[in-house]
């Protein structure tokens, strides 16, 4: 082989490397921000046809409908814990401690981000609520099609404490 060649050999060599390198770092770095969405069936039976469920401490996003009467507040902190449920009918919990949405209630559909704590409970470090009756992300709609929405009701205290 000439030296010719064997330059040209070492270049190319060393930009495959390079780039092999840069795709390889790119990618790690994109690890820790890849959120999959899961609803509470797909998360308790497995996604798709091949029935993958996620790890215990993967990053995840999940979807459905916060159960009436399973929000539970922690007196001393801001710790609260709800149940979430599709139209497929599996429970799952969500752990959450800070400031939850003012849109927030019972009945409604949410989204929390968080990492998955068991094979049916969620430790969330975001919740989102649903902030329009009309907009709904693609996925959620579809898993919760069929549950009924749950308006809520208020006592009239609440009704005159809310006009004061």
């Amino acid at each position: 082989m000439n030296p010719r060649r064997k330059k040209r050999m070492a270049l190319l060599v060393s930009v495959v490397l390079g780039l092999s390198l840069m795709t390889g770092l790119v990618l790690y770095g994109l690890q820790q921000n890849i959120d999959l969405f899961y609803t509470p069936t797909e998360l308790v039976q497995g996604k798709g046809d091949t029935k993958v469920k996620p790890e215990v401490g993967q990053r995840l996003r999940i979807g459905g409908m916060v159960v009436p009467g399973s929000v539970s507040r922690d007196q001393e902190s801001l710790k609260v814990s709800f149940d979430l449920v599709d139209a497929g009918g599996e429970e799952i919990t969500v752990v959450f401690e800070g400031i939850l949405p003012d849109l927030f209630r019972e009945g409604q559909g949410i989204v929390a981000q968080g990492h998955l704590a068991d094979a049916r409970t969620i430790t969330a470090f975001e919740v989102l609520a649903k902030h329009d009756e009309e907009y709904m992300p693609p996925e959620v709609a579809e898993a919760l099609k069929g549950i009924e929405h749950v308006k809520p009701e208020y006592s009239p205290e609440q009704i005159k404490g809310s006009r004061s």
